[in-house]
């Protein structure tokens, strides 16, 4: 009976406690939340497990492509030290290559990871106008991070048979203050991409 009060504790612990997110640069962590679950959260796509194998994960279950769409996910392949991908959900569609994201455990917020970020900035930077690569909006820096990051693509809130929506965005999913870049081309008056 020990034993399984123990346990029990131990679960209910386990589910009640966010992932902490670890900084592999300098080791520092946060008490915030990895990029996997807030994604799911704001998208309400229910995939599980690293952000790099979201991809195939969602190819039997959602629709998947190309284009982005508001409550979409972006799945980032893995590079450098980000060995286990990185997802992130489209919270604005500003033109036919800017957009704004929503995500978790980017940059380090007062020295820690595992921050909330919504509404940054994110540029599509392929050579054929296909988000195949971007780069993203960073806070330390306060402009747009010179790394060119590779993409999956976008996973749809849509079934991958039957086209129904299946998972809802989250109302929170956007900010009232997008950050500084998003302001500027917000200010400029950027027709959306339809």
């Amino acid at each position: 009976m020990k034993g399984y009060v123990l346990g029990v504790i131990a679960a209910v612990t386990a589910v009640a406690t966010p992932a902490v997110a670890q900084d592999s640069y300098d080791g520092r962590i946060g008490a915030g939340l990895e990029c996997v679950p807030y994604a799911r959260q704001m998208s309400g796509i229910q995939i599980y497990g690293n952000a790099w194998t979201w991809w195939d994960q969602a190819s039997a279950r959602y629709q998947e492509g190309a284009a982005p769409k508001v409550g979409a996910v972006l799945v980032f392949r893995p590079k450098g030290v980000m060995k286990l991908g990185h997802v992130a959900v489209v919270s604005k569609i500003v033109s036919s290559r800017i957009l704004m994201i929503s995500h978790a455990n980017w940059s380090r917020i007062g020295g820690v990871r595992g921050q909330i970020e919504k509404d940054v900035t994110l540029v599509d930077v392929s050579a054929g106008n296909d988000w195949s690569e971007v780069r993203v909006w960073w806070r330390d820096n306060h402009g747009l991070g010179t790394t060119r990051y590779p993409v999956y693509g976008f996973i749809y809130g849509r079934d991958a048979n039957s086209g129904e929506q299946i998972a809802h965005v989250s109302k929170d999913l956007a900010s009232a203050s997008p950050d500084i870049v998003g302001a500027v081309i917000d200010s400029l008056g950027a027709a959306p991409a339809s």
